[in-house]
């Protein structure tokens, strides 16, 4: 006899309920988990959880603080704390001190206990293109929620300060609803997961949407040197923000022409055209 076991934050106790036959499988009403790498308070969290309510069930579990570029971490070494908080608009949500992909697993594992159709992550106030992909809590998550078996999806729009505006999400929300409705209803093969970048532009100027390949990030880092007053040293990794390389049919060169960007990426980082030359090298170094 198997059943599901959830973690009920009121009396501090597990429930569980005994079923034979228990599948996970997609309700008639899609389930959506909302998370981001911004923290609870983000506007772009916000954003996301409007834009898919009209979808089905929205259930919002995001980090208390601010994890931009944790990479896909698993916090394994101290308890991870989590509690019930609202969103301005009164949406209930659950808030953790773990990382983006801690508040994911611990959804899939079973603190939400309702079976989760699809993982939706963002809008992350930045692109995340190329190697960016490896930092971005924001598309770990998705990476989490894939590892799990559902599917995951990245949502992140251009920074609108580079055009000297502010954030506005009426283009993103339309475009996020569009691509989550088609992501659950066709499905996605296991190990894949999607990374969408979003222009920041009026809905008219969207010029459509392109699958891309992931492009080639440029970093300017610099090493920052400094000394605290008790003498100590201590660093910041600085330098000036990161380029791309403009080649068609990439994340990048997409979005800057005007394109939403949806890249599928896969878990298996072998590089199979590797496998086979590497075959034929002496390792033992004769």
């Amino acid at each position: 006899m198997f059943g599901i076991c959830y973690y009920n934050l009121k009396s501090y106790q597990y429930n569980c309920t005994a079923d034979s036959n228990v599948i996970h499988k997609a309700s008639e009403k899609m389930h959506i988990l909302v998370t981001n790498d911004d923290g609870i308070d983000a506007h772009g969290l916000h954003a996301l959880v409007e834009a898919v309510k009209p979808l089905g069930k929205v259930s919002v579990f995001a980090p208390h603080r601010n994890w931009s570029a944790c990479g896909h971490v698993k916090t394994l070494h101290r308890p991870i704390r989590a509690w019930e908080t609202q969103l301005p608009d009164g949406t209930p949500a659950f808030t953790s001190d773990g990382a983006p992909s801690d508040c994911v697993a611990l959804a899939m594992l079973g603190l939400i206990p309702e079976p989760i159709d699809v993982v939706v992550s963002g809008i992350n106030p930045f692109n995340n293109i190329g190697h960016d992909i490896t930092y971005s809590g924001t598309v770990t998550s998705a990476m989490e929620a894939t590892i799990h078996g559902v599917p995951g999806i990245a949502f992140s729009i251009q920074n609108p300060q580079e055009q000297g505006a502010d954030y506005d999400y009426t283009a993103a929300k339309e475009i996020i609803r569009n691509i989550t409705g088609t992501t659950e209803k066709n499905g996605l093969p296991r190990n894949t997961l999607l990374n969408v970048n979003i222009p920041h532009l009026p809905p008219e100027q969207i010029k459509g949407y392109k699958i891309t390949r992931q492009g080639w990030r440029i970093y300017h880092d610099q090493l920052e040197y400094r000394v605290d007053p008790q003498g100590k040293a201590y660093y910041w990794i600085g330098g000036k923000p990161p380029t791309a390389e403009l080649q068609p049919g990439t994340d990048y060169g997409e979005l800057m022409n005007g394109y939403v960007s949806i890249t599928p990426l896969n878990m298996d980082f072998t590089d199979s055209q590797m496998v086979s030359e590497l075959s034929n090298w002496n390792w033992k170094n004769d």
